[in-house]
């Protein structure tokens, strides 16, 4: 099989280099944190001392960063002049637009094909392998990620040009997000008006105001499928991830000139989460605050 260097070993990234080990890709890893480098080897990838040794006669790129500038760094000062030229670049951090084309137009301009392909699906569909891609790039470069992409993913979907990717993932959380907070206001209001949440559940779910927020995702304990509610908000998706997505959309939304009200108005809402304390908690436990049940964490004394 192909070797494979693997370079953000995550929360994401870990899992995601797993199923490429299990799948019997040779995946050569690396991250400037040595527990996720260990747990890597652990779970079936070989070590590398540094990106570069990672890159070495790779036939393919992976990269799995926290933000824009960590990518370009990479790429610019080690990726595209490590790597052969031979190899496919594979970008699945999620980053803006500008940033995702600059550094595949680099990267074309080096010789390599490339395309950036941000995930959905957070750390379970990670570690489970049934993430969905959202990939941008030419056609050629689709072709030659996609068997590499469906070996850690349940959809592989082709979004269009360079940057295109990145721009379908800030869209589709920018509505993630914005269903998510009506969803909690919709039943905080709900039991205010004493409503039960689980015979409003069963009406909503199955009736206009249905949404992935609401049946797959309900942010209320003990109310349709397991989801972080029940373990008291803890793992899925970070508020902070939450954020960080919907400032990167309205950042995209400024510079393309689109009016976004209500994705404006859930980052403003998410902002407010994450600095009262909620940014590690899962996304769907802005219904705490939206409640008013949410509290900053209480100051320590030395």
């Amino acid at each position: 099989m192909a070797k494979i260097a693997f370079i953000g070993l995550g929360n994401m990234g870990g899992g995601m280099a797993a199923n490429l080990a299990k799948a019997g890709y040779q995946v050569r890893a690396f991250d400037l944190s040595q527990p996720a480098l260990d747990r890597a080897v652990e779970r079936g990838a070989a070590a590398a001392k540094s990106a570069a040794a990672a890159c070495k006669d790779a036939e393919a790129v992976v990269t799995m960063l926290p933000a824009g500038k960590h990518v370009a760094e990479v790429y610019r000062s080690t990726v595209l002049s490590a790597a052969p030229k031979t190899a496919i670049l594979l970008d699945c951090s999620t980053i803006d637009v500008a940033t995702a084309k600059a550094v595949e137009t680099d990267a074309q301009a080096a010789g390599f094909t490339m395309v950036d392909a941000p995930v959905s699906g957070g750390i379970a569909a990670a570690e489970g392998g049934t993430l969905t891609f959202m990939v941008g790039g030419s056609d050629e470069g689709f072709a030659r990620a996609r068997p590499i992409l469906e070996n850690m993913g349940k959809a592989v979907i082709h979004a269009g040009g360079p940057g295109s990717g990145q721009a379908a993932k800030i869209c589709n959380n920018m509505l993630l997000g914005a269903t998510m907070a009506a969803t909690c206001e919709t039943f905080v209001l709900a039991q205010k008006l004493g409503l039960d949440p689980q015979v409003f559940f069963d009406i909503a779910s199955k009736a206009s105001g249905q949404s992935w927020s609401m049946t797959s995702y309900c942010p209320v304990p003990g109310v349709g499928p397991d989801t972080p509610a029940d373990r008291g908000y803890e793992g899925g998706f970070a508020a902070a991830l939450m954020l960080k997505d919907l400032q990167l959309a309205m950042a995209a939304a400024q510079e393309a000139g689109a009016y976004t009200p209500m994705g404006g108005e859930a980052e403003e809402l998410y902002r407010r989460f994450v600095d009262l304390g909620g940014g590690t908690k899962d996304f769907s436990g802005i219904i705490k605050m939206i409640d008013d049940s949410w509290a900053p964490p209480a100051e320590t004394k030395e």
